[in-house]
């Protein structure tokens, strides 16, 4: 086992010998070192309740009642503090726990709490981080690369469910160098469709890393936002083909994507202008290469070969895929937005949907401040 963290709480214990002298002789002790070890603990999570009283004091001149102010409240006329909130919340958005879960945890420790409060505090508590959401958004549409990725989202409307989305938006330029703090925030709608998109990046201008989805066309026309494709889209439909049915043709192409890939990992965290130079003396050639070969290839085969059709999403998009050649900002693939978006597909898991549109706004808004 590792180290344990040195930055962790620590008790001491000191275990001396049960007699001070010699248990064979009776002679005196004297130091000589000690020997040290140390044991990972878990000091078990308790709850409390936390009562304020408030005494009045009346003055015996003019009769006027004296009293301290009452503390603020998360909730007004709540009973759960601040650090409760930020329990449930952290519990169900960061370990995925639904509601129904955490009751039945709380009431072993002797909390009885209903899931349906639990579920109404979580509304309460987006509220409150509101103002940082929407600050969050503001800065994150000042950045000059975004990256962006979605997935489903069941909501629950009267008499039938919804086939919502959640969107994700990103600005995180680290593997460039930048010393910028990362920044995500997520957007829940009731359909999928590129004007979600067009209004929540109303303003922006610059860089959008996204996958192939057609919905995302119209965003790119006026200019101001430029499409960089994901190589890594294009490396998994090449890859499923090669998986069931591997040739030398996917081989030949697997290996150039892999080879491209490599060189992206020793340039990660280098400023733009080092990993772009890297990029014009390494990666193009392969890029180039890669791309004589989907074209010479794709004419020996039908249409509607699966390889054909992967090759296919690359040619039609290769001045996107080939944007990070000339920006060393830019990523060759979105996985930035995918990893943002990972933790909600595994939470998804667990409690499936959402039991309304205004609960899935408000608690996704929580879940990305």
């Amino acid at each position: 086992m590792r180290k344990l963290n040195p930055n962790l709480p620590r008790k001491r214990i000191l275990r001396e010998p049960s007699c001070a002298c010699c248990p064979g002789c009776g002679g005196a002790l004297r130091a000589m070192g000690a020997d040290h070890e140390e044991m990972l603990d878990l000091v078990v999570q308790a709850w409390q309740v936390i009562e304020t009283v408030r005494p009045k004091y009346s003055c015996r001149t003019c009769d006027k009642i004296i009293q301290a102010p009452a503390p603020a409240k998360a909730i007004a006329r709540g009973k759960l503090s601040y650090a409760t909130l930020a329990h449930i919340m952290m519990a169900k958005w960061g370990y995925h726990l639904p509601y129904y879960r955490q009751a039945q945890m709380m009431a072993t420790k002797g909390v009885d709490i209903e899931r349906s409060t639990l579920a109404r505090s979580a509304g309460y508590a987006a509220a409150l981080l509101d103002p940082i959401y929407n600050r969050i958004r503001e800065i994150g549409r000042t950045r000059t690369k975004i990256h962006t990725d979605d997935t489903r989202f069941p909501i629950l409307a009267p008499g039938k469910t919804h086939k919502g989305a959640l969107w994700v938006y990103v600005a995180d330029d680290r593997n460039s160098g930048s010393q910028e703090p990362p920044i995500a925030w997520y957007r829940a709608t009731m359909g999928r469709a590129g004007e979600s998109v067009m209004s929540e990046l109303a303003g922006f201008a610059g860089t959008l890393q996204a996958d192939g989805f057609t919905g995302y066309t119209q965003i790119y026309r006026g200019g101001a936002i430029r499409e960089a494709a994901c190589l890594a889209h294009l490396r998994r439909k090449i890859f499923d083909v090669h998986d069931s049915q591997p040739t030398e043709l996917s081989t030949t192409a697997m290996a150039g994507i892999q080879a491209i890939y490599r060189i992206e990992e020793d340039i990660r965290g280098l400023p733009p202008a080092e990993r772009l130079t890297a990029r014009r003396g390494r990666t193009r050639p392969l890029v180039r290469a890669l791309r004589r070969q989907l074209m010479r290839q794709a004419k020996g085969l039908s249409r509607h070969a699966d390889i054909a059709k992967a090759f296919a999403y690359g040619t039609k998009r290769w001045r996107a895929f080939n944007r990070f050649l000339y920006d060393g900002q830019l990523e060759p693939d979105n996985l930035i937005a995918e990893r943002a978006i990972r933790g909600f597909t595994v939470g998804r898991r667990n409690w499936l949907f959402s039991g309304n549109f205004a609960a899935a706004s408000g608690q996704l808004s929580c879940s990305a401040s």
